[in-house]
């Protein structure tokens, strides 16, 4: 109750708003009978209706009403998230998770010279917010902040954020940030990876950024962390220490792990084409008399299955 409080008092946009109040309903309408109970104890005889139960029906009824409303707004959200993601589909993407209040906006804002509202606080962001950034040799992608996880994150939250947890769930690559001068971060961290348990995207590409090395007392930890933790980043985005090294792990990534190139398939083979369809991200497809060209990017593993295909 009190996360769904807090919940209430930072959403800002009509999303937000909607979320909240959606998981809030959903939190209210088992605990309402106790709400009541006293005017049935009061007025309500054996075998007989009293005021204190016919309220509570008819609070019920509204409740399930409105949630229903909020259910069929948030899905009307959700097709104009997913049409503004089609229409950027042509980027690599990455989302910064991670618990609340571990510095996910402050990184977000040093890597894309953008104005998100940070404040140290538990769940200053709730929207999803996407920003364009350049990595390695001017290649454009697109990086999205998202809102902070909780350990026992209760189910009906998860699910009301379903649309703004989309951007984690549609991601190339996510950045686990985890506030390194937190006592309790490795427990933080296996309530992050529960959650995507939960939204089925554990198994997602994801480079661990140990955030707020400025405030160790000794730099000990990070050597101990950094080999319990191979592959990891360890910055301050406050402070702009080693932001540069994360720009360089993602470029990295992009290069060892993705193909992005064209490929023309012979009409008489046209029935290939739904299985490279299959097998990677088409960004464009153009149909001539002879040939379909398709631009795609995939894995360099998938790649291969489609090199295999094509005989080639």
């Amino acid at each position: 109750g009190l996360i769904l409080d807090i919940f209430a008092l930072r959403a800002k946009s009509r999303e937000a708003k909607t979320q909240v109040e959606l998981a809030q309903l959903e939190y209210l309408l088992p605990r309402l009978t106790r709400q009541w109970t006293h005017f049935s104890e009061s007025f309500g005889g054996i075998g007989t209706k009293g005021p204190g139960e016919t309220q509570l029906e008819t609070d019920r009824r509204l409740v399930r009403t409105r949630i229903s409303k909020l259910k069929e707004e948030l899905r009307k959200i959700e097709k104009q998230r997913e049409t503004r993601r089609k229409s950027r589909s042509d980027a690599f993407r990455i989302a910064l998770i991670g618990y609340t209040n571990v510095g996910k906006s402050t990184l977000f804002n040093s890597l894309s010279d953008a104005n998100t509202f940070v404040e140290d606080r538990l769940f200053a962001t709730l929207d999803a917010t996407v920003r364009k950034i350049q990595v390695g040799n001017k290649l454009d992608i697109l990086v999205s902040d998202t809102v902070g996880f909780i350990k026992k994150l209760p189910h009906s939250l998860v699910a009301s954020f379903k649309s703004t947890l989309e951007e984690a769930i549609e991601a190339d690559l996510l950045l686990h940030v985890v506030d390194i001068s937190n006592p309790i971060f490795r427990e933080q961290i296996g309530a992050v990876n529960l959650v995507l348990d939960e939204i089925k995207i554990r198994q997602k590409p994801t480079l661990l950024v140990f955030n707020k090395v400025d405030k160790l007392e000794s730099f000990g930890l990070v050597e101990q962390v950094r080999e319990e933790f191979a592959g990891s980043v360890f910055i301050s985005a406050q402070k702009g220490i080693k932001i540069n090294e994360v720009r360089e792990k993602i470029y990295d990534f992009i290069s060892e792990n993705f193909v992005q190139t064209e490929l023309k398939i012979p009409l008489e083979k046209y029935f290939l084409v739904s299985k490279i369809y299959s097998l990677a991200e088409i960004l464009e497809q153009t149909d001539t008399e002879e040939f379909v060209r398709l631009t795609l990017r995939c894995s360099k593993a998938n790649f291969s299955q489609i090199q295999k295909l094509c005989n080639w």
